[in-house]
């Protein structure tokens, strides 16, 4: 018996790998199973190679594993790309239709099980993926019932006859499994789970329910790879709380739409990925000289250009702090886990309302995608802070003048009235403006309001604490790293620690402002610094550089190849710089 293992199905995209794992993952998920899923997918419709890992654990997980023990095939391409993976004692569970092979065996036993035959005869050749996961079953001695729920609800509003005909593709696979091919008990057999309900999710579920819960009612946005979720979850849901979703023409639209809607006084955002926020810096520039507020959402993939769409990177950083031309108040905000994906998209509308300013929430393509258990989020946590946004009737101004919109303050923030309000009109434009809002170009008004616009945000470091966890006072390695490189951080930390090197880990979740009083310390510690993260230059490893020094100690740990880091990966690159 065993606490975790892991599973791969794969084909061509179109072949239904997407629900194959779906089901299998959301049964287990329900088991009370710990899962931690990540799709690899082509940048195209149908056709290519795809496949679907899951880690399946009776503790919580939060990265893909080195290795695997399962691996579905609905193709000999399947076999031979995720070979490598499988360790001695491994399973492959193939389909018999492509006569399935394998180049060298390595203690791995081949199954060939004709999915595509035994689905055609209960009526369509769709159902294979059925068929395979009954065969999953049988390996791991799973009852083919305990997927009826799940098959109900993916397939019941086709009728009660395909979801018979699909739990009998279940019971088929499992069935061919045990008896024609005599399958045997092996050591593939889970413990049993503590049977709790938990929440299985995307990160970009878990934005899109956060922006809901933090009072969101308006989103304007453009389809792209990895953010599209975030659309289609508030297409669904947000009518029903009153607000709207519109799709516009192009990310330009999208940011000053919502713009113009956080204006009016409504909460609203825009969400894409490095392409689309190339588009957006102009308008990013215009909320940050308004400073009116503006969140938006960065799922990093692939680039440059249309570069990798469906692929893992993190590669954004650089062009969050400074893409926009001029000079302006920005936050850049980057959760590491999918809870934190929630919470901290909270925390940007309060920080875009209260410093009156755009932020910046920052996920990536493996956070945004990667579906995995999670405990059932705190609500009481949820507290909505608008800012000096004055909602209600303001006083008489003398000689009937316009309300100073921008006035210089101490914290750089300046009351910030509805449109229409009586006393409160004022002008508002891109260019540079006086206390008012009217264009000026006079020097000492200049300097005036940009330092106001820029000392606003001095004090956001302390609103997004550091992940830090700290054990040693002086450690041989720190680890740092920011978004979805936390969870196989921590999973090569009591590797080393076995091996007699002691480890620190800090996850960064604020990028800009920089953190710097929380990370000085630690660095300065640490005998060596390690930055983890998938990009070519190092741009943590620089930012860092830039903000605490201590060069000659902070070395890069680097994936660029459009796949997540293995813990195994950084295991080996960090011995080698140790």
């Amino acid at each position: 018996m065993v606490n975790q293992l892991s599973w791969k199905v794969g084909g061509q995209q179109g072949e239904g790998i997407e629900s194959t794992g779906e089901v299998f993952s959301t049964a287990l998920n329900r088991l009370g199973y710990y899962l931690y899923g990540y799709r690899h997918f082509s940048s195209r419709i149908k056709g290519g190679h795809t496949n679907n890992k899951i880690r399946v654990s009776t503790k919580e997980v939060r990265s893909i594993s080195d290795d695997l023990d399962i691996l579905v095939a609905f193709d000999q391409e399947t076999i031979d790309v995720n070979f490598h993976e499988i360790r001695k004692g491994g399973i492959v569970l193939a389909d018999a239709k492509f006569k399935p092979v394998i180049e060298e065996k390595k203690g791995i036993t081949l199954y060939s099980v004709p999915f595509t035959e035994i689905a055609a005869e209960l009526g369509t050749s769709l159902m294979k993926n059925m068929v395979a996961i009954g065969a999953t079953a049988a390996v791991l001695h799973l009852e083919p019932d305990l997927f009826h729920e799940v098959v109900q609800e993916t397939y019941g509003r086709k009728g009660a006859k395909m979801v018979e005909k699909n739990m009998q593709a279940i019971k088929k696979g499992a069935e061919y499994l045990t008896e024609e091919l005599q399958y045997k008990r092996t050591d593939l057999y889970l413990n049993e789970a503590d049977g709790k309900k938990r929440m299985f999710m995307i990160g970009n579920d878990a934005i899109a329910l956060g922006a809901l819960a933090g009072g969101v009612r308006f989103m304007a946005a453009y389809p792209i790879t990895p953010a599209s979720e975030i659309m289609e979850y508030l297409i669904d849901k947000l009518p029903k709380f009153g607000g709207t979703v519109i799709q516009t023409e192009d990310e330009i639209a999208a940011c000053t739409m919502a713009i113009g809607a956080n204006y009016a006084g409504t909460r609203s955002f825009t969400a894409s990925a490095g392409p689309g926020l190339s588009l957006m810096m102009e308008a990013i520039g215009l909320s940050g000289m308004t400073e009116t507020p503006l969140v938006v959402i960065d799922t990093q993939r692939g680039g440059p250009s249309t570069g990798l769409p469906t692929k893992q990177e993190q590669s954004d950083l650089m062009a969050m702090i400074y893409g926009t031309h001029g000079e302006i108040p920005k936050i850049v905000i980057a959760p590491s886990t999918v809870q934190e994906a929630f919470y901290d998209t909270i925390e940007a509308f309060n920080l875009a309302e209260e410093y009156q300013c755009p932020v910046i929430l920052l996920s990536d393509l493996q956070l945004s995608l990667g579906k995995q258990t999670v405990e059932p989020l705190d609500y009481s946590r949820i507290h909505i802070r608008r800012g000096k946004l004055i909602d209600n009737e303001l006083p008489e101004i003398e000689n009937k003048g316009y309300f100073k919109r921008y006035e210089v303050t101490k914290s750089g923030v300046s009351s910030r009235p509805l449109p229409g309000m009586k006393n409160g009109i004022h002008h508002i434009t891109g260019v540079e403006h006086d206390e008012t809002g009217k264009p000026s170009e006079k020097a000492l008004n200049r300097k005036d309001q940009m330092d106001k616009r820029l000392r606003k945000i001095k004090s956001v470091p302390l609103q997004i604490p550091v992940y830090k966890n700290i054990v040693h006072e002086h450690p041989d390695v720190l680890f740092i790293g920011f978004n979805s490189t936390r969870g196989t951080i921590d999973e090569v930390i009591p590797r080393l620690e076995n091996e007699g090197i002691k480890v620190n880990h800090a996850q960064i979740r604020l990028i800009h402002p920089f953190p710097i009083d929380e990370i000085m310390p630690i660095v300065e510690k640490a005998k060596k610094v390690l930055v983890v993260e998938n990009n070519a230059t190092g741009q943590l490893t620089n930012i860092l550089k830039m903000n605490v020094g201590h060069r000659e100690k902070i070395s890069s740990i680097l994936k660029y190849d459009g796949n997540p880091f293995l813990p195994n990966e950084i295991h080996m690159q960090a011995k080698e710089l140790l």
